[in-house]
């Protein structure tokens, strides 16, 4: 059975992020995927990296320890999506602290001779499924950071192939046509997927 590993990073159950999350991994599971769900909220993750993660981020011996059940979790699948609101242009903290402490030297990249290699052999598959507040104009000038991570970044160190980054933009005026037209593009997106 195919494994995907949905992370979520919202706190409210009755937000749109939450219908889309709930879309994401209803449809993927009733794709015959095996869905490990991660609602980082609701699973009280901490996402501040302590003064000794920081210091021994480098040794591969130690590093994993304090997040080593979120690193298997990763490890364990072969495709990886992403449900999140972009806040003031980037992730929910949450999130951000999610990929300072569990995307580590030794699990999604390697460092050798002072070159940075691809880590996440196993996802083949990545997704990203967002919306903003801010028009697609004001995300472009601002420069889209959360794209371009996913899109670049994380597309680099899992060695999938094309990423497919879902995006509803100016959420603060989208009326119920354009989210209900959204949740199915984001249906039919993961019915692909």
């Amino acid at each position: 059975m195919k494994r995907v590993f949905v992370l979520f990073a919202h706190p409210c159950e009755e937000s749109f992020s939450a219908a889309l999350h709930r879309t994401v991994t209803g449809t993927l599971a009733e794709g015959g995927w095996q869905v490990d769900d991660c609602d980082l909220y609701a699973e009280g993750f901490n996402p501040v990296l302590s003064a000794a993660e920081r210091r021994g981020y480098h040794d591969l011996a130690t590093n994993c320890g304090p997040v080593q059940a979120y690193v298997d979790r990763l490890l364990a699948a072969e495709a990886l999506v992403l449900v999140f609101p972009v806040w003031n242009y980037g992730y929910p903290a949450i999130l951000k602290g999610f990929f300072d402490r569990v995307f580590l030297p030794g699990v999604s990249f390697h460092l050798e001779g002072g070159k940075v290699g691809p880590g996440l052999q196993n996802i083949r598959r990545l997704a990203a499924v967002t919306t903003y507040g801010g028009t697609r104009l004001k995300t472009f000038l601002a420069g889209d950071p959360p794209r371009k991570v996913i899109t670049r970044s994380l597309r680099f160190v899992s060695q999938t192939g094309p990423t497919r980054y879902f995006a509803l933009h100016d959420m603060n005026n989208a009326t119920e046509a354009q989210r209900k037209a959204f949740l199915a593009r984001v249906r039919a997106g993961m019915e692909a997927f």
